[in-house]
């Protein structure tokens, strides 16, 4: 269903843009687009890729918990 030559590099803080034709599944977009208020397809995608990284760096993060020891005093550090 996914025919997906698309790209978004960070750098340098600019986003760079590819132009490609993609063939997605339009129903997912559509209900993307309604559920979020979204005028075009191309701030549905994007939203929808930033979600997805998103995603996964929480659970990387989530991953790590319990893993890490805190050896300082926090309240101290707050100035508490």
């Amino acid at each position: 269903m996914y025919d997906f030559d698309f790209f978004c590099v960070l750098q340098k803080m600019e986003i760079r843009y590819k132009r490609t034709n993609v063939e997605i599944d339009l129903d997912l977009v559509q209900e993307v687009m309604a559920t979020y208020k979204m005028k075009s397809i191309k701030e549905a995608v994007n939203f929808s890729l930033q979600k997805i990284i998103e995603h996964q760096k929480r659970k990387k993060l989530l991953a790590m918990q319990g893993k890490i020891e805190w050896e300082d005093n926090l309240d101290e550090m707050r100035g508490i």
